[in-house]
């Protein structure tokens, strides 16, 4: 695979909830204003950070060489289910995109607003990733291998 389209494994979650944090910005501003212009946006920073992590996406690069920074030390965790989290994103903004755009469907840009402020808003505010919970779910029942995330396999590595 070329260097160009690797996600970083591990990844700071410091800068993982700070993109966060603007992806939750974004999709209330969505919600508040009905600008659906919005959803692809979102589409295209999550598809952006899944070729690549916070390499590409303007917002992650802002976080990681910005904020991230001065918030100290990094805090790493396995990049794989950050990457399923980010690819979850992109698929929900996605089919957003075609539903609003493709088909006309208006009603779904708040649904996706609405999705994406709240596990968003679970990720940046609380440290709860559901990317990362339905990857370690996929893990258990055997879907996701574990020799994809050994540290995955084992949550009691990365609790303090």
């Amino acid at each position: 695979m070329s260097s160009y389209f690797r996600f970083p494994n591990p990844v700071n979650e410091k800068t993982a909830r700070l993109v966060a944090g603007g992806v939750v910005l974004i999709s209330l501003l969505g919600l508040i204003t009905g600008w659906n212009w919005l959803i692809p946006v979102l589409a295209v920073g999550f598809l952006l950070r899944v070729a690549g992590g916070p390499r590409y996406s303007p917002m992650a690069v802002f976080a990681n060489k910005v904020l991230s920074p001065r918030l100290g030390e990094p805090t790493m965790v396995a990049g794989p289910p950050k990457r399923f989290a980010q690819t979850v994103g992109a698929l929900v903004t996605t089919i957003g995109t075609l539903l609003v755009f493709g088909f006309g469907l208006e009603g779904a840009a708040p649904f996706v607003f609405g999705i994406m402020a709240a596990f968003a808003t679970l990720e940046s505010v609380f440290a709860i990733c559901v990317g990362c919970k339905m990857f370690a779910g996929l893990m258990a029942i055997g879907v996701i291998p574990e020799s994809v995330c050994e540290e995955c396999a084992n949550i009691s590595l990365r609790q303090a």
